[in-house]
């Protein structure tokens, strides 16, 4: 379940409760604040709008397992999303479709985060396996496993987010460290 809290008095506004399954994460619309995604354990994504009832807009499916993070596309019109299935997916809210789906064969592991680049060529992805890697979402995700591996942690890397000024990336991990790549 989401939900709208007014922090001022302490109380709930109200409750979207679509979801089956815990939610892990939800994402704000980066140009309009009351549009949101949520991912949730009953592996589905969902697209909501605060100013209308607490049905969602739309319900995403496609992912085989939990979907433990949500990130918009810099321009508000896509999100991505990690899920322990291993894949990364392009959610477009304007088709209301999956355009793209990233995966490796050699990666068997669940996504603990995701964020994209500013311009939103890539999509960044922290791993259970010690790893972020990124994905180049203008190419097949399928086919093509276009992705770049940053290694360097002891353990999950279990949080991910590019600066706003789309210079470095930060990444954090069970070893107790961040790490900034720039």
């Amino acid at each position: 379940m989401c939900i709208l809290w007014d922090i001022e008095r302490n109380e709930s506004v109200i409750r979207f409760t679509d979801h089956t399954g815990d939610v892990m994460s939800v994402a704000l619309d980066p140009h309009s604040p009351k549009i949101f995604a949520s991912g949730s354990c009953d592996s589905t994504a969902k697209l909501w709008d605060s100013r209308v009832s607490a049905n969602p807009l739309v319900t995403f499916s496609g992912h085989d397992s939990d979907i433990n993070a949500v990130a918009f596309f810099p321009d508000g019109r896509a999100f991505g999303s990690g899920s322990d299935d291993s894949t990364c997916q392009l959610f477009d809210i304007r088709c209301l479709m999956c355009i793209n789906k990233f995966k490796s064969e050699k990666i068997l592991c669940g996504i603990t985060s995701v964020d994209f680049s500013r311009s939103g060529r890539l999509l960044f992805a922290g791993y259970d396996d010690f790893n972020a890697y990124a994905w180049d979402v203008t190419k097949d995700g399928m086919t093509v496993a276009q992705h770049w591996t940053l290694s360097g942690h002891d353990n999950r890397v279990s949080c991910l987010g590019v600066c706003p000024s789309g210079e470095c990336l930060c990444t954090g991990s069970w070893d107790t460290l961040l790490k900034i790549w720039a």
